[in-house]
């Protein structure tokens, strides 16, 4: 159920990549697109606090001085990517980095222009966390999708895999068979705000 999770539970990190600089959207950092009246990067963390996720990494990058002026996120690591223009790779590979010391046991990677992915997606695939080996996704109709959960003893490789816009992609298409798949079309829709066009699906304040 969204909002619970046992504490007995090794700790499941939330990780938000929200360091693009949305340049298919005219340069307009995907962070600070409002939504319900609110920038993004506020609904995507949200979703993993109240999913059971902490503690809650958010890797800046684009407009990280004003994310930080005009987002809330309370009780948030904020992590600066300076290398962030180098694509999504080097974000993950920031956002691992600063988890180590933790005391995390896994990643729960969301991505922060996915609003439509909330509490109980990330919910049902923390819940499926068993062991520091563990490699969890969402599915949307059987399709891979986000989150998706990293397990401590996969960051290292999960970084050394992480190249340019790819993120994990690389590392996933490469262990496909080791993915436990969780589906989550029932709960989530999991499109992405990446174009003009995408822009109609961010609703109003209310």
């Amino acid at each position: 159920m969204a909002g619970t999770h046992d504490t007995s539970d090794p700790p499941v990190a939330g990780l938000l990549l929200a360091a693009g600089g949305g340049s298919r959207l005219g340069g307009r950092p995907k962070a600070l697109l409002a939504h319900r009246g609110r920038p993004l990067v506020e609904h995507a963390a949200r979703a993993l606090r109240e999913g059971g996720c902490g503690p809650v990494h958010v890797v800046l990058g684009a407009a990280a001085r004003e994310v930080r002026d005009r987002a809330e996120l309370p009780g948030c690591a904020l992590v600066d990517n300076p290398r962030w223009a180098e694509g999504m790779g080097s974000s993950l590979r920031a956002g691992l980095a600063s988890l180590s010391g933790t005391g995390a046991r896994a990643a729960l990677v969301l991505l922060v222009d996915q609003p439509g992915i909330g509490a109980a997606a990330v919910a049902r695939v923390v819940a499926a966390y068993r062991t520091p080996d563990s490699l969890v996704a969402a599915s949307y109709g059987g399709e891979r999708g986000h989150p998706v959960l990293f397990g401590a003893a996969r960051w290292a490789d999960v970084a050394a895999a992480a190249r340019g816009d790819r993120g994990a992609r690389g590392y996933l298409g490469a262990h496909g068979s080791e993915i436990v798949l969780v589906e989550c079309g029932d709960v989530a829709r999991a499109y992405d705000i990446d174009t003009e066009e995408d822009l109609a699906r961010l609703e109003p304040a209310p």
